[in-house]
């Protein structure tokens, strides 16, 4: 046992004095080879690490943030808030019911474009495991998870402009529908809640939602959408004592509604057979909010180049990421592909042509809106005599009638000094070419030549005249389905039979409203905001596969108050929808008996001026008059709750105009 435990002691004592040995040796090495070492280790360190750190940090500090935020008692947010600004103003509800306002007639809500929920009910097996799951709205999260896939389900087909071969995608039913479009941004929400405060629930309200991707009439070919919204309706008059319902359509939401009014009275197999006084005996009002009557030229942008003013400046800032240039995510391409099967959107091009919208020397608005002027922030006043004036005497004139111009220089320069080349037209009688490009993502600008774009820039610049042309020379398939469903002149004779059909409904300009003079109809929409208006192009030098055309983020004004900026003329509006769109038929198409209102409808415009939030304990405000922000407007709500409970529009104030759109008016000729 000794020889055992000394055999064992001396072999401990030999590798104790091998392991000494060793660190000797290396600490040996690492005295000369050290400052290599460390020269090579910081060359492992990235632009690339020190983004995702940065990533990392953010994401980090903002789910503390959000956790500390969910966690805490209700009572602090507010308390920190009184304590900064003083005590807080009853929301619209609860002042309205210390008046004694109580539920009267039943509210109908439309929803817009994108804002409504979409769920999946049959699809292919990328899609497996999310039957009735949102793939619209909620937390996106298929989008992040198998984004080519939910890119597929989500697109329509674009020969039919409806479902393709084995997916079947369908709204959301129910005020979940779009109460909230994703996780704490609320849509209907605010609303929703002020009206419960005086007592309405879900039997006296009612989400009319349908597939906005579909073309007006095709909801109802495929879902019977409008037939189930002239059903509930009248289920809701019936229940409710005889009380008409009053109707509360958001963004295009207005079109639709406004195609329904005519769908419901036209007669069977075309309409819904509800006879000329169906609208009378069962509408109250209709207040439209923030409603595109005459178009947006956002949606020129959105069809032409995926583009609106936010992205084209985060494409500056990152050039080529979004592209096949990087990563190969091509996003623009596979975005392009998919929205151009939603026939929908091509109910927002505008309409009217230079007749409202200018030519190419004039607009109806002029110089007239400051982009650099702050706006106000109290909307109780109910004239104009108390809004400021604006100097006008530094403004530089805008052609806002240029709606695509090519070129800063041209978009600026009088007419005469503009040289166009007119092969756009010899082009669009040319056959297209065949695609000979090697691409992933197939789009209709794969099949244009380079002397096709170059046409298309060449012709320099497009009116509201010529904007169709264009649109059917680089998108033929969508305009091809998009003339079958909508229309965007001015009707000569509102007689003449062919304006029976449907793809003149949703055009104001090329229909009637009912023949229902008890009924009114509200204007609702935020000013103040630099809405986008036209824009600025450029041709790109990027691959064959990308999309030829951008706007040019480095035109602008020169000057802080320029309506120029990244490419973009702006004018007044709730920054998605002009003024001018949203005001004109209350302010002058409909205004009184017309032809386009020939029962005398009363029509009222009601703008709410737009105040950002004063800190980031407003939220979103409670006085914006953003486009989806003003849902939560206080004093927007407050005037739906009052009509809701009975009120008239003369009992509201009448109109409540901070803008010049009654000036804009008399520049237009609509012939009345």
């Amino acid at each position: 046992m000794s020889f055992l435990r000394r055999r064992k002691g001396t072999d401990s004592s030999k590798s104790q004095n091998l392991r000494c040995n060793i660190v000797k040796e290396d600490e040996k090495n690492n005295l000369y080879e050290s400052p290599r070492k460390e020269s090579y280790n910081s060359k492992k360190w990235s632009c690339w690490d020190s983004c995702c750190w940065f990533i990392g940090f953010v994401c980090s500090v903002w789910w503390f943030l959000l956790l500390l935020y969910n966690t805490m008692p209700a009572s602090i947010p507010q308390y920190v808030t009184e304590a900064i600004k003083g005590p807080l103003t009853d929301p619209p509800g609860v002042k309205l019911r210390k008046e004694g306002l109580t539920v009267n007639h039943p509210v109908v809500f439309v929803p817009g474009i994108v804002t409504g929920g979409l769920e999946l009910w049959e699809g292919h097996q990328c899609a497996e495991g999310l039957f009735r799951k949102r793939l619209w709205g909620g937390s996106f999260g298929e989008l992040y998870k198998r984004p080519l896939c939910w890119a597929q389900h989500m697109s329509l087909d674009n020969e039919t402009g409806l479902d393709p071969p084995g997916i079947r995608v369908r709204p959301v039913s129910g005020l979940v529908a779009a109460d909230y479009f994703a996780a704490g941004y609320f849509v209907w929400a605010v609303l929703i809640a002020n009206l419960a405060q005086i007592g309405y629930e879900e039997k006296t309200m009612y989400m009319a939602a349908y597939d906005w991707r579909l073309s007006f009439q095709n909801t109802e070919v495929r879902d019977q959408t409008l037939s189930r919204i002239k059903s509930n309706i009248e289920l809701m008059v019936a229940t409710n004592g005889g009380k008409k319902v009053v109707v509360i359509p958001h963004s295009m939401g207005v079109l639709y509604f406004l195609h329904f009014m005519k769908w419901v009275e036209a007669p069977p197999p075309m309409g819904g057979g509800g006879g000329s006084e169906w609208c009378a005996k069962h509408i109250k009002a209709v207040m439209n909010i923030g409603g595109p009557f005459l178009g947006v030229p956002k949606s020129v942008s959105g069809l032409f180049s995926v583009e609106a003013r936010d992205i084209a400046i985060a494409r500056t800032f990152a050039p080529g990421f979004l592209d096949k240039d990087v990563f190969g995510l091509q996003t623009f391409q596979h975005l392009m592909r998919m929205t151009r099967t939603w026939d929908s959107t091509m109910s927002m091009i505008p309409k009217g042509g230079e007749t409202i919208w200018g030519g190419l020397d004039w607009s109806p608005e002029g110089s007239s809106f400051n982009c650099g002027a702050k706006t106000l922030r109290n909307n109780s006043i109910n004239n104009t005599d108390q809004i400021p004036n604006i100097n006008l005497a530094n403004m530089k004139n805008v052609n806002y009638g240029r709606i695509i111009s090519f070129g800063k220089d041209v978009a600026e320069a009088h007419s005469s000094k503009i040289e166009r080349v007119d092969l756009l037209q010899d082009s669009m009688k040319a056959d297209m070419l065949a695609n000979l490009t090697n691409c992933d993502i197939w789009i209709e600008y794969h099949d244009i030549g380079d002397h096709r774009i170059k046409a298309v820039a060449d012709y320099k610049v497009y009116t509201a005249g010529s904007i169709l042309d264009l649109l059917h020379f680089v998108s033929p398939k969508l305009m091809a389905r998009g003339g079958a469903h909508f229309s965007y002149g001015i009707a000569d004779n509102l007689d003449d039979p062919k304006y029976q059909h449907y793809k003149y409904w949703s055009n104001p300009l090329e229909t009637k409203l009912p023949d229902a003079p008890d009924m009114e109809i509200y204007s609702m929409y935020g000013v103040g905001i630099p809405t986008e208006r036209a824009y600025v192009y450029k041709v790109t030098t990027a691959t064959d596969c990308s999309i030829p055309f951008q706007i040019d983020t480095s035109a602008e004004g020169g000057s802080e108050d320029s309506c120029l900026k990244g490419g973009v003329f702006s004018a007044d509006g709730d920054e998605t929808v002009p003024v001018l769109s949203a005001g004109l038929m209350a302010a002058k198409g409909w205004r009184g008996k017309t032809r386009f209102n020939p029962s005398g409808i009363p029509a009222y415009i009601r703008e709410y001026s737009h105040a950002p939030p004063a800190n980031l304990l407003e939220g979103r405000g409670t006085q914006s008059g953003a486009h989806v922000d003003i849902m939560g407007n206080f004093a927007l709500i407050e005037d739906v709750i009052r009509v809701a409970a009975g009120a008239t529009g003369k009992e509201l104030g009448g109109d409540h105009v901070y803008s010049d759109i009654f000036k804009w008016a008399e520049r237009i000729n609509l012939q009345l």
